[in-house]
């Protein structure tokens, strides 16, 4: 029995060749959003602005629930709205914030198309 010289390197051996579903800029997106919701007091102001009666809260609201300063609650805010998440509108002295419109619905279908 004589055995090949070289490996033939053109085929794969069970599966085709790998594809992403999701392009780089995707990838980069998604993660962005997804590193905003790493932080459970970011995942429970969500939450809490979700559960208000008009959809939206005031800044100076949302500090006690979360037991931080408005420093600490501002920065927290800062960031989910960097990732699309929320909506910020100034009000005089107090800035109010709101789910953005189909944020969550996004982060679902973001997931779905990873499977």
């Amino acid at each position: 029995m004589s055995l090949p010289l070289t490996i033939d390197t053109t085929s794969s051996c069970c599966m085709p060749p790998l594809t992403s579903t999701v392009t780089v800029d995707e990838a980069e997106r998604i993660a962005h959003v997804f590193k905003a919701l790493s932080d459970p007091t970011r995942v429970r102001l969500l939450s809490l602005i979700a559960a208000t009666l008009g959809g939206e809260a005031c800044i100076c609201d949302l500090i006690d629930p979360v037991g931080l300063s408005q420093g600490t609650v501002s920065h927290h805010m800062k960031l989910l709205a960097e990732a699309g998440l929320v909506t910020r509108e100034q009000r005089g002295k107090w800035a109010y914030f709101a789910l953005a419109d189909g944020a969550l619905e996004g982060v679902a279908a973001s997931l779905r198309a990873l499977s």
